[in-house]
């Protein structure tokens, strides 16, 4: 129930989830017992006691220990040995990640690293919010580079002059619309650029 785990536990919340929030520190199970479904104080590095709590009867379990490998790694094993369909863990480093995956956690974030790499996208350029998918896809919010501006998507043939597509376009004061080929963008909107992320670098910095 560090910071990770407990942003995630509340959001789950928020989305009316039911959620059992694990940690062997009381101080913290109590602290977060009126925000939360459910909280225990216990041990889920002990499988016996993962087992009392009924573990296995949820559709997913995420390990959010993050000052522990041992402990991060025993507890996934933990839960992919009771048969919880789908597993997340934090790593901290690769050797981490791939030792959670070794042992069958479905699912390995890197919280950390990826909040860096975002941030370096937006500190460094025109993009207001950025995501990474695995395979150099990523999808990025971002102001219209100047190639864009008082012209229709026809016009400015994003895919055939930059290699990228563009999603949709919200208007100041308007709601977001998918981009149709005649969606005249301008300089004041915000789009939704999809596409390889070198060429999406290019476009944000050099269009």
């Amino acid at each position: 129930m560090g910071r990770f785990g407990i942003a995630l536990a509340q959001q789950l919340v928020s989305q009316n989830k039911e959620v059992l929030a694990v940690d062997r520190h009381r101080g913290l199970v109590q602290k977060y017992a009126d925000s939360l479904t459910h909280t225990v104080e216990a041990d889920a590095t002990d499988i016996e006691a993962l087992r009392q709590l009924g573990a296995e009867e949820f559709d997913s379990a995420v390990v959010g220990v993050g000052t522990s490998i041992e402990s991060s790694v025993l507890i996934a094993a933990n839960l992919v040995d009771l048969g919880v369909t789908q597993v997340w863990a934090k790593a901290i480093n690769p050797t981490h990640g791939k030792i959670l995956t070794r042992i069958g956690c479905h699912h390995v974030i890197y919280p950390e690293h990826d909040a860096g790499v975002r941030a370096a996208h937006l500190v460094s350029g025109q993009m207001m919010d950025f995501i990474k998918f695995d395979d150099d896809f990523a999808i990025v919010k971002m102001r219209p580079p100047k190639a864009l501006q008082s012209k229709t998507i026809d016009e400015s043939q994003p895919r055939k002059r930059h290699g990228i597509n563009i999603v949709g376009v919200k208007s100041p004061g308007q709601e977001f619309v998918y981009a149709q080929p005649d969606t005249l963008i301008s300089p004041g909107d915000t789009i939704v650029v999809s596409g390889d992320v070198h060429k999406l670098e290019y476009f944000a910095d050099h269009a």
